[in-house]
């Protein structure tokens, strides 16, 4: 039990730690759209190309409609957060209860 509660210290930490993105300049390392990608490579990857329209974000650019961009990105963050943790738990419960 002592280790999942370090565990939650360590994402508590790194959830508190999330607005740093913010004051990086560019975007975040592999969230790039085709044209980016075309820009710093000078081509689109064939299966990047196939898929891209695939999938769209559900909050593009973590933009949360009637929200700044900095409330907005601590938000998406927040829930996707939650969203995990929720999601293991869940499993977590699962497994335990086919254990027994």
């Amino acid at each position: 039990m002592k280790e999942a509660k370090k565990l939650w210290i360590v994402l508590g930490v790194l959830a508190l730690l999330t607005p740093l993105g913010l004051l990086a300049p560019g975007s975040a390392w592999g969230e790039w759209g085709s044209d980016e990608v075309k820009s710093m490579l000078g081509y689109v990857p064939a299966g990047m190309a196939k898929f891209s329209e695939l999938w769209r974000a559900p909050l593009p650019d973590y933009a949360v409609p009637g929200l700044g961009d900095t409330e907005g990105y601590i938000l998406s963050a927040v829930v996707g957060i939650a969203l995990i943790a929720v999601v293991t738990w869940g499993l977590g419960r699962i497994l335990v209860s086919k254990e027994k």
